[in-house]
This record gives structure tokens, C-alpha cells and sequence, in this order.
């Protein structure tokens, strides 16, 4: 799990930079990088975790950035996706879709936390009766 934590630390980046740098260069902003301000934490988190010792403690806290990414990202982008229906031309469509990327990322990577950790318990408790 610590190598698809660092991947999908690089996908949020990759999406921060795609916000900010895909974008018309006289309407760029520094939001368009949150993205990455989750990214970068997971894939340190990541790495982290590639030490044995740390695995744990390391998983767990790509778990929180990647459930308060979710979070933020939904609590945003949920709350404007009738913009995506709007014939306004003056309204920011890409914006909604990256926040809803966004959502849909770490949403994702929380659903594979979840079962790499239950999967995780069941494997420990497996070796304990085992060895019972």
C-alpha cells in the first residue's frame, strides 16, 4: 500500500499543477494547488512507510490527509456542481471538475486504506490463532 499511497500522492500533485498551470494564465491562482498540498504529504507519508518501522503509524497518517482531502474537496465541490449545469459563461466550470477530482481521488485512495487495513487486521489475527 505504501507505493499506491506515493502514486496517488504524485496524481494530486500532477492534478494541482494541471489546475494551475493548465489554466488561462491571467486567471491563475494559488488554490488551483491544494491538490498538491495533499499529494505531497501522502507521498512523504509514503516513503515513510517503505521503512518497515514505520509502516504503521506512516499508513495511518496518509489515511487522515487523504480522508481530510476528501472532505474539504466534497464539502467544496458538491456544493457547486449545479455550476457544471450552468449555461453562465462567466462561471468556473474547470474549477468545479478539479475540486471534484480531487474528491474522487482521495475518495478512492480512502476506500483502498480501508481495505488494506482490514485486510491487515485479518491477517494478524489469522497468525495469532496460528500460533494458539
Amino acid at each position: 500500500m505504501n507505493k499506491i499511497t506515493i502514486v496517488f500522492g504524485v496524481v494530486l500533485v500532477g492534478l494541482g499543477a494541471l489546475g494551475y498551470f493548465g489554466g488561462d494564465p491571467e486567471h491563475r491562482s494559488p488554490t488551483a494547488w491544494i491538490p498538491a498540498f495533499v499529494g505531497i504529504p501522502l507521498i512523504i507519508c509514503g516513503l515513510l512507510a517503505l521503512k518497515e518501522s514505520m509502516l504503521k503509524h506512516a499508513m495511518h497518517g496518509a489515511a487522515v490527509f487523504g480522508l481530510l482531502g476528501a472532505l474539504a474537496a466534497g464539502g467544496r465541490g458538491l456544493t457547486k456542481i449545479g455550476t457544471l449545469f450552468s449555461d453562465d459563461p462567466d462561471v468556473n466550470k474547470r474549477a468545479t471538475v478539479m475540486v471534484l477530482l480531487m474528491f474522487v481521488i482521495c475518495t478512492a485512495f480512502i476506500v483502498l486504506c480501508i481495505k488494506s487495513f482490514r485486510d491487515a487486521r485479518k491477517r494478524r489475527e489469522a497468525a495469532q490463532q496460528e500460533a494458539s
